[in-house]
């Protein structure tokens, strides 16, 4: 086997935690000629199911032995690939049957969301006065409306669109090699804090409130979406080691938010040595702590901690750019968020600023290059909001109505959430490639395209096959649900899945679903969960080779 190029995907011990976790599933590391050994004892393939087209194309050979492996002689295999949206089948292997679809189940979701809101819907964040203006003074409140915008400026890059690394940092603390884009995450507080120093307010004497009513938050969705995101409701730790072994490691922190504090003991040793960091957090999440070592050779390491309280830490964060930007606040900075000082409603109160977002085709963007989970989980609520709800779980309908619409059998869906982590999601690969076909039939066809990771380009994509004849030509969602197996020590792959579109030139993209359930490891190893992710972005690059 060859070796890893890329990020080793992390696994819950099997010894410690057997139940099965989700995860966004990372196809990289394996390089793409990376052999699979000697061949095993060929073992029965299912036949692909029977269609009446002419032009059903015979399976790939490198794609049938690759099933024939031993990892997956327990497993179930499902394929389904279209001729263009509305062509003939080539291949099927049990596309009626229901797979756990890890984060392809984001594919729905997120088309949802993007078609209630539509391409280009901006999230309009205000701030409002409420008291008596007199002069430069505010004799009342400031209170900023949160609208459930997703990065409220924090990765808006000048020219209006969204940065994205292809590793988030919201996965750091699980996989290796995540990074930071360079935005500042509080952009947009401090865009309206100049603003509000720019309507003549110079002084407040009251407070800064962040009014959370847009909906409720669920903690049934994992990441909980609130309705004030800053930074994905993180703070990001990036340790560097000294200059040589025995100095204290550097750190930098953001975003740096009173009464947030951090501090390191993280120790740089000999280069090729451990390097071990452990975060613990105190006083609800605001005192935190680095602890450990980083080898002197070592590539900077990210960690984040959650913001326990996002509408304090809003509250807390535009009070310091209010400062920053000449505007007096008599409340204290570090006080909780008064929510219970809210009026009913704003009307007939001055609006002082204003944050305008991206269009949402941007977030669909970020959210599916990523595998953004606490995005994908936001978009069922903010479906809810559309709908005149409060509670998250309305989106659901929301987005069934959608799925009708789109041609999509719902039946063969059945979600708990939108990013594709819950224990009862499932989906037919039918239902995926319907879902994809619909979007070719649209006039954001493109857009939606090349909004999935790119096979060798960018995303979770982007580490893989990046010298073979299918890079850049299949555009697609990954998943994965791996867990452990205590009893065999080995880990047990619930899924992993891909989903999206085969270029086949001409202007032709055929939709295509690959997956496999119930595949298992031959060790604790999680390098071995690179090989099989290795296997379905080699099947999908086979498909898209095949004439």
């Amino acid at each position: 086997m060859g070796h890893a190029v890329g990020h080793p995907v992390r696994v819950t011990a099997p010894r410690r935690r057997a139940a099965a976790v989700c995860a966004a599933l990372l196809l990289v590391a394996l390089a793409m000629g990376a052999g699979a050994g000697a061949a095993p004892p060929p073992a029965p393939i299912p036949s692909p199911t029977p269609t009446p087209s002419a032009h059903r194309a015979a399976l790939d050979p490198r794609i049938a032995e690759i099933m024939r492996k031993p990892e997956y002689r327990h497993a179930q295999w499902g394929l389904l690939q279209t001729e263009g949206a509305d062509g003939p089948v080539l291949h099927s292997l049990f596309p009626g049957q229901f797979f756990i679809p890890g984060s392809t189940a984001k594919l729905l979701s997120v088309s949802g969301t993007w078609r209630t809101l539509g391409t280009d819907h901006r999230f309009v964040t205000p701030v409002y006065a409420v008291g008596r203006r007199t002069g430069a003074t505010l004799t009342g409140d400031l209170d900023l409306v949160a609208q459930g915008d997703l990065t409220l400026g924090g990765r808006t890059r000048p020219d209006g669109t969204v940065a994205y690394t292809d590793l988030d940092h919201t996965y750091a603390n699980d996989f290796p090699g995540a990074t930071l884009t360079p935005e500042n995450p509080l952009a947009g507080i401090d865009r309206l804090a100049r603003q509000v120093r720019d309507s003549g307010i110079t002084r407040v004497d009251g407070d800064v409130i962040v009014d959370s009513r847009l909906f409720a938050p669920d903690p049934v969705l994992d990441p909980t979406p609130t309705p004030l995101i800053v930074n994905d409701n993180l703070i990001d730790l990036l340790t560097t080691p000294g200059d040589r072994a025995g100095a204290d490691a550097r750190l930098d922190w953001r975003p740096k938010v009173a009464p947030y504090a951090v501090t390191s003991t993280v120790e740089t040793v000999a280069a090729g040595g451990p390097t071990n960091i452990t975060v613990t957090a105190t006083d609800g999440g605001t005192r935190i702590r680095l602890s450990g070592t980083i080898a002197a050779d070592a590539a900077p390491l990210l960690r984040t901690t959650p913001i326990t309280d996002p509408a304090a830490f809003g509250r807390t964060a535009l009070i310091e750019a209010l400062a920053r930007a000449g505007v007096r606040v008599s409340a204290d900075p570090a006080g909780p968020n008064p929510a219970a000082r809210l009026p009913r409603d704003y009307d007939g109160r001055p609006r002082v600023a204003e944050y305008t977002s991206p269009p949402y085709e941007q977030y669909a963007k970020l959210i599916l290059k990523v595998s953004h989970n606490l995005g994908a989980n936001l978009g069922i609520c903010l479906m809810a909001v559309s709908a005149g709800g409060k509670q998250c779980e309305a989106g659901f309908p929301v987005l069934a109505a959608f799925l009708d619409r789109a041609g999509v059998d719902r039946r063969q869906a059945e979600l708990m959430d939108g990013r594709g982590g819950n224990p009862a999601d499932r989906a037919t690969p039918r239902a995926l490639v319907q879902m994809l076909a619909y979007w070719q039939r649209t006039p954001d066809a493109r857009l939606f395209r090349e909004a999935l990771p790119v096979l060798g380009v960018d995303g979770l994509l982007a580490e893989n096959c990046r010298s073979c004849p299918a890079r850049g030509k299949v555009f697609a969602k990954t998943g994965a649900a791996v867990g452990g197996d205590a009893l065999n020590d080995r880990l047990a792959v619930g899924a992993i899945t891909i989903a999206g579109y085969l270029d086949k030139g001409g202007g032709r993209f055929d939709p295509f679903y690959a997956g496999v359930n119930g595949a298992a490891t031959p060790t604790a190893n999680p390098a071995d969960i690179l090989s099989i992710a290795n296997d379905l972005a080699l099947i999908a690059a086979y498909l898209q080779e095949s004439p």
